[in-house]
């Protein structure tokens, strides 16, 4: 192998581009003793679940993202599509999920919403685009409480976590990432979790309050998730992770 070519090959380790050269990459960083870890997510929520799923030993986790937005931008599973996981997407904003299907062509990228029943259903395209909602009341309230305006109005499929989850993963995804304003807790309820029983849960769970420090945990989410067999694993005050007893009680039954 000629030096050019290996000069390409590490320049493209470095670049910690889709394919296996994630973990090259971080093992050349420690070898030249760099150890940060890069995040994509709002608060730093993927480095943790990375660090979860390595103690569940799952490198590889199945995941959907609800309410995706971006294929990077404040992503809580690009940094596993990176490392070669895959997924399924769902964001309701048609021009939001163009992006996705160019930034995440190896995913399921689907411009339908998830909701406790299948419908046809108003969205509100929001002037930031980061709190778009198919909730009128939560709409009204950026409108009135924010400054903000609704900038389209859109009639959009919503599918029920089950239809999506059955028609294109087939199965429970290790991971679900859900931030979907002012309907998180309804989409919860709406789960059977004896038949569909995720590993992980990352969820937003305090309301919109403009980065003031006034938003309120919604304390139903927590208890939902209790009363389902989940613990509070960690908890980045926007959002929670939740794992699974069965998969925690696994998990030290082997330490």
């Amino acid at each position: 192998m000629s030096t050019a070519h290996r000069l390409k090959k590490l320049t493209q380790a470095l670049a910690d581009t889709e394919s296996g050269w994630p973990r090259i990459a971080a093992y050349l960083r420690r070898r030249a003793g760099i150890y940060y870890r890069k995040s994509w997510s709002q608060c730093g929520e993927d480095l943790i679940l990375r660090y979860l799923f390595d103690l569940l030993h799952i490198p590889r986790p199945s995941y959907i993202d609800i309410g995706a937005h971006h294929p990077w931008y404040y992503n809580n599973t690009y940094l596993f599509y990176r490392q070669g996981a895959r997924g399924v997407n769902v964001e309701p904003d048609p021009s939001l999920h163009a992006a996705l299907r160019r930034g995440r062509r190896h995913d399921i990228n689907l411009n339908i919403g998830i909701g406790p029943r299948a419908a046809e259903l108003d969205f509100y395209v929001m002037s930031q685009r980061t709190l778009n909602t198919f909730s009128a009341s939560e709409a009204r309230r950026y409108v009135e409480e924010h400054g903000m305006h609704i900038v389209a109005t859109q009639r959009i499929q919503v599918q029920t976590f089950a239809q999506a989850v059955d028609a294109h993963l087939g199965r429970a995804p290790d991971l679900v990432s859900l931030d979907v304003e002012g309907l998180d807790l309804e989409i919860l309820r709406s789960i059977d979790f004896s038949r569909h029983r995720p590993h992980v849960f990352c969820v937003e769970t305090i309301s919109y309050a403009g980065g003031d420090g006034s938003g309120v945990k919604i304390a139903e989410i927590a208890a939902l998730m209790q009363q389902n067999g989940y613990r509070l694993y960690a908890d980045t005050y926007i959002n929670s992770i939740y794992v699974a007893e069965s998969s925690w009680r696994g998990l030290t039954s082997k330490q």
